[in-house]
């Protein structure tokens, strides 16, 4: 990881001038994504721009598509970054063995406290413009995993028991507070997850979707969300895609406004794509209580090598899951109840 680091900082400069014919004042490493390595830079003219640098193991074949779909919803009205063509006029440039994309810098930064109303309204609307564009796009050839739907049990509870096991070998300072939050996430996927899963619509919509429209892929200011990052460029289930943005744990767990602001999310998101069957709305927080049960990201840290400021925002994004959980346990027939009575085009509803 260190030495790609170092390589690109070596050829970064020859990058943006032999294929973008402009030339470099300053760079500075963002400490953020897990496929790229990721640069603002400033250049001769004064211009700011954001660099993105493809680790060796990244697929370049999908990281073309994610930037085709973004392109696309760009021309949609939906604020992403502009990318920048090579000479050749491709997205994606490769040379000397690393491969990059070049996009404007926009404007906000990624939030970091819980979402107001007004901001959840704003995401609402973007996520269903997003999905109302989608709707005739060629679903992509990738598919978002849904093991939270399709998984055995079995399999489940044996990774949950693993997450405990690799805990213990890193000798996490946790293990204690982690055996009691595992323990606890055994006994909710026995008790809960068969009754769960029977509630949930025969069929779902799936379509080409973001696949990662969370809150460290959106940049806001104030309430206002000024850029939509990182499309993955897969094929996804609506329904969880709304669900997660409308149920995010840092929101759940720290906002005594978070229903009024699942409410408004999903209420907005209707405006702008009606088409939701009302049985996927409805299923969006059954869903995301789902995947938040079936996902174990978080509870160990050391094997992501993350710098420290980002291994302690993983480990506090895994305690607000576990609030969540609880209160979408505790809640979710009032929930379900409130989402079945949205009715598409009002988005001023309580």
């Amino acid at each position: 990881m260190r030495e790609e680091t170092i390589r690109g900082d070596e050829v970064l400069a020859k990058v943006l001038s032999d294929r973008y014919d402009v030339e470099v004042t300053s760079a500075e490493l963002v400490p953020i994504g897990t496929e790229t390595i990721n640069r603002r830079v400033t250049l001769s003219d004064s211009r700011r721009i954001f660099v993105k640098q493809y680790r060796a193991s990244a697929d370049l074949r999908q990281a073309r598509a994610a930037w085709a779909m973004s392109e696309f919803c760009r021309t949609a009205h939906v604020p992403t970054p502009r990318v920048w063509p090579n000479r050749d006029g491709d997205l994606l440039t490769s040379i000397d063995g690393t491969a990059w994309v070049v996009t404007d810098a926009m404007p906000g930064r990624i939030a970091a406290g819980a979402m107001t109303v007004p901001r959840a309204q704003h995401v609402g609307l973007l996520l269903g413009r997003i999905h109302f564009a989608l709707a005739s796009y060629p679903p992509p050839e990738r598919v978002r995993q849904s093991r939270w739907r399709t998984a055995p049990l079995d399999t489940a509870i044996a990774a949950t028991e693993a997450a405990l096991a690799r805990a213990t070998e890193q000798h996490d300072p946790r293990v204690d507070q982690l055996r009691a939050e595992l323990t606890q996430r055994l006994d909710d996927l026995q008790t809960h997850a068969p009754r769960l899963r029977d509630g949930l619509p025969d069929q779902l919509v799936a379509k080409a979707g973001h696949a990662d429209f969370t809150r460290t892929n959106l940049l806001t200011q104030q309430d206002l969300i000024t850029a939509v990052l990182d499309f993955q460029g897969e094929t996804c289930l609506s329904a969880w895609e709304l669900g997660r943005a409308a149920f995010d744990p840092r929101t759940v767990a720290n906002s005594p406004s978070w229903r009024q602001c699942a409410i408004r999310l999903v209420s907005a998101y209707l405006v702008e794509n009606p088409r939701l069957p009302s049985a996927d709305v409805r299923a969006c927080a059954r869903v995301a209580l789902l995947y938040l049960l079936f996902s174990l990201y978080g509870a160990t840290t050391a094997e992501y090598e993350l710098p420290a400021p980002a291994q302690a925002d993983l480990r506090r994004h895994w305690a607000e899951r576990q609030v969540t959980i609880r209160r979408l346990l505790n809640e979710l027939d009032d929930i379900e109840a409130a989402l079945a009575a949205i009715r598409p085009g009002r988005w001023d509803l309580p």
